[in-house]
C-alpha cells in the first residue's frame, strides 16, 4: 500500500456532524445534519464511502484515488479541480483531521470563474463528545506565529520541508500580515468588513467562520494568471493548522501544502 493511500486510511470510521453551506459573504444558505462513513474492505485495498445527508445515501466504493486529491501524512488532504478553465465550474475541498475531530471546507467557483459558495463541515467520530471551537476572530489571530510547512505535488515528487513565520497586528482598523517562507517575506493589508478580511491590492478576502475556521479566496479566478485557494483551522488558541492548493498561470494544479504553526 502505498503512502497516499495509507495517509486515507487515517480517515476511516463515522463521522457525525453537519454540511453549512454559505454565501461568498459568510450568510447561511443551509444546514444539514450529516453521516459520513469510512470503511475498509479486503484488508483496507478497498474503501466503501457512506455519505448520509437527511435522509439521502450514497455509497462509494473505490481501490484508488483520483487525479485530484492529495493526502498528508496526518491524513489532512485537498481533492478538487486540477484544472482552471473557461467555462467550466472550478473549486477544491480542504480537509484537517485533529484527534476525533474533522473540519473540512469546500469552495466553489460558477463557470464564469466567479465565487459562487462555500460549504463548512464539521465532524467528530461517533461515540466521541462532538466539540466545537469560537467562530473565528482577528483578536485570536494576532501575533506571531512559528510553523512547519510540508508541500507534496501532484506527481509524487519528493516533498519539500521548511520553515515559516507569521505576524499579525491591527492598527486602525487595518491589518497587516507579514508571512516569512524559503527565504521571501510578503507583506499585505486587510480592512476588516464584518466577518471579511479584504485584502485589495491582491482582490483576495479572508472569511472567518464558526469552528475557528477561515477560507482565503479570490474575488475572480483568472486565466493565464496563478492563483491559490487556502483555508486554516484554529484547533486551540495556540494552534493552527493552513491548507494551501496553488495553480501556476496555465492554470494547473502543481502543489498543495499544510502549514502547521504555534503562536509565540
Amino acid at each position: 500500500m502505498n503512502s497516499q493511500w495509507n495517509a486515507l486510511l487515517k480517515n476511516l470510521g463515522e463521522w457525525q456532524g453537519s454540511f453549512t453551506r454559505l454565501s461568498p459573504q459568510g450568510e447561511l444558505l443551509g444546514d444539514t445534519k450529516s453521516v459520513v462513513s469510512l470503511e475498509g474492505l479486503n484488508n483496507n485495498q478497498t474503501i466503501r464511502q457512506t455519505i448520509g445527508l437527511d435522509e439521502n445515501e450514497k455509497v462509494l466504493e473505490y481501490s484508488s484515488l483520483g487525479k485530484g486529491v492529495l493526502f498528508f501524512e496526518n491524513g489532512a488532504f485537498s481533492q478538487g479541480s486540477i484544472q482552471l478553465a473557461p467555462f467550466s465550474e472550478f473549486g477544491a475541498e480542504f480537509g484537517f483531521i485533529h484527534g476525533s475531530r474533522r473540519l473540512r471546507v469546500v469552495q466553489l467557483f460558477d463557470k464564469n470563474l466567479k465565487l459562487d459558495s462555500f460549504t463548512l463541515i464539521r465532524e467528530h467520530l461517533a461515540q466521541t463528545q462532538s466539540s466545537q471551537n469560537p467562530v473565528l476572530t482577528v483578536d485570536a489571530l494576532l501575533g506571531e506565529w512559528v510553523g512547519e510547512a510540508v508541500t507534496i505535488y501532484p506527481d509524487l515528487q519528493k516533498p519539500d520541508s521548511y520553515s515559516t513565520q507569521m505576524h499579525l497586528q491591527l492598527n486602525n482598523g487595518k491589518l497587516t500580515q507579514s508571512l516569512s517562507f524559503a527565504n521571501r517575506t510578503i507583506t499585505s493589508t486587510a480592512t476588516l468588513k464584518d466577518s471579511i478580511l479584504l485584502f485589495e491590492q491582491n482582490q483576495v478576502q479572508v472569511l472567518l467562520l464558526p469552528d475557528g475556521a477561515s477560507v482565503t479566496s479570490p474575488f475572480q479566478a483568472q486565466l493565464r494568471q496563478p492563483l491559490f485557494l487556502e483555508v486554516g483551522w484554529l484547533i486551540n488558541p495556540y494552534l493552527r493548522q493552513r491548507m494551501i492548493r496553488s495553480y501556476n498561470d496555465k492554470g494547473e494544479w502543481v502543489s498543495l501544502t499544510l502549514v502547521t504553526e504555534r503562536k509565540g
